[in-house]
């Protein structure tokens, strides 16, 4: 693979990475081929600082290293993605990703990237409890009634899509995987799961 890459004059590549669950950019910094095979044998991300002029670990003082899940080049063979598992922020600023500061955003689109962020704030209500939130309502009527609104929300999206209408429709189905999501969490089964059986069938076929 490495003898594929395009390094640049100076001996580097230019590495995008990748969140592998939520599929959102964490950052773009640069590997030598030195690098790149590090990363590559140790399973965990390695970068070539530009700046100090030496190769360094990402997470070896702060602890938020990167598990890399897949490397993938190009079609120029000058630009790598590097797909991981975050050990905490990607950022030196202490932010999730580099990519904080909005230049332009025009309309509003969903993003699948609110699943895991749903998932954080489920598991946050169930060992916290707070008073007056409708998460932890649901955890304290225990599994019954989840299932039962499970239930009943795919009852609603049924209706829904039976009377031809996309608008109710939308909010049911957002109810329905809120609750599912739930469900899951009482279950202590990984939406993160779910999602890998999804892909293997996706394979299969």
């Amino acid at each position: 693979m490495i003898d594929n890459i395009k390094f640049d004059h100076a001996g580097l590549v230019t590495a995008v990475v990748q969140d592998a669950t939520t599929k959102e950019v964490l950052t773009v910094a640069y590997m030598n081929k030195e690098s790149l095979k590090k990363t590559i044998e140790s399973g965990e991300t390695w970068f070539y600082s530009r700046s100090r002029q030496q190769l360094w670990h990402k997470g070896a003082t702060s602890g938020h290293t990167q598990k890399v899940v897949s490397i993938k080049a190009d079609c120029d063979g000058d630009a790598i993605v590097v797909e991981v598992l975050p050990a905490g922020p990607a950022c030196h600023n202490g932010t999730t990703s580099c990519f904080t500061e909005v230049l332009q955003e025009n309309a509003k689109v969903g993003s699948v990237g609110i699943i895991p962020e749903l998932v954080k704030i489920i598991e946050k209500r169930e060992q916290e409890m707070p008073e007056g939130a409708y998460t932890t309502y649901l955890f304290e009527k225990g599994i019954d009634k989840i299932c039962k609104k499970v239930g009943e929300e795919a009852t609603e999206v049924v209706i829904g899509a039976k009377n031809r209408d996309a608008e109710e429709v939308k909010w049911e189905a957002a109810d329905l995987m809120y609750h599912l999501l739930v469900l899951l969490q009482e279950q202590k089964v990984s939406v993160f799961d779910v999602l890998h059986v999804l892909e293997k069938r996706h394979e299969e076929k």
